[in-house]
């Protein structure tokens, strides 16, 4: 918001300078006053024009480079991602439903097993 702001601003004060700069009088415009036609082509009179319009000149081109420094500041206080997978919204995944099994000391053997007891070391026959 504040960019934009700031933007805006920035082009019509270039707007501004530009207006300025068409208005004012070169230096070579000088050479007809010495026959008397330079001075009634002023709003300002002979010499305001030139004080008036270089003044609001300067304190435009300084408005301008304010908003250009501000607008560089907040260019670089903008946060991008570093790939592509930063940028992507985050997917939600269902939760996993946690499977739990009782401990072997606690189910009782089969008895309709098919399988051959385990012998432990203390029942195993000495040869």
């Amino acid at each position: 918001m504040l960019q934009t702001i700031v933007l805006i601003a920035h082009v019509g004060i270039a707007l501004l300078i530009i207006g300025l700069v068409l208005l004012q009088r070169g230096k070579g415009a000088d050479a007809g006053t010495g026959f008397g036609a330079g001075a009634s082509g002023t709003v300002f009179g002979a010499r305001g024009s030139a004080t008036f319009f270089s003044r609001a000149t300067g304190v435009l081109a300084t408005l301008f480079f304010v908003t250009s420094l501000t607008l560089a500041y907040l260019a670089t206080q903008r946060v991008a991602p570093t790939s592509l997978l930063q940028g992507a919204p985050a997917q939600q995944t269902a939760p996993q439903p946690q499977i739990t099994t009782p401990p072997a000391a606690e189910t009782p053997p089969a008895a309709d097993s098919e399988l051959p007891p385990v012998q432990t070391p203390a029942q195993t026959p000495n040869e």
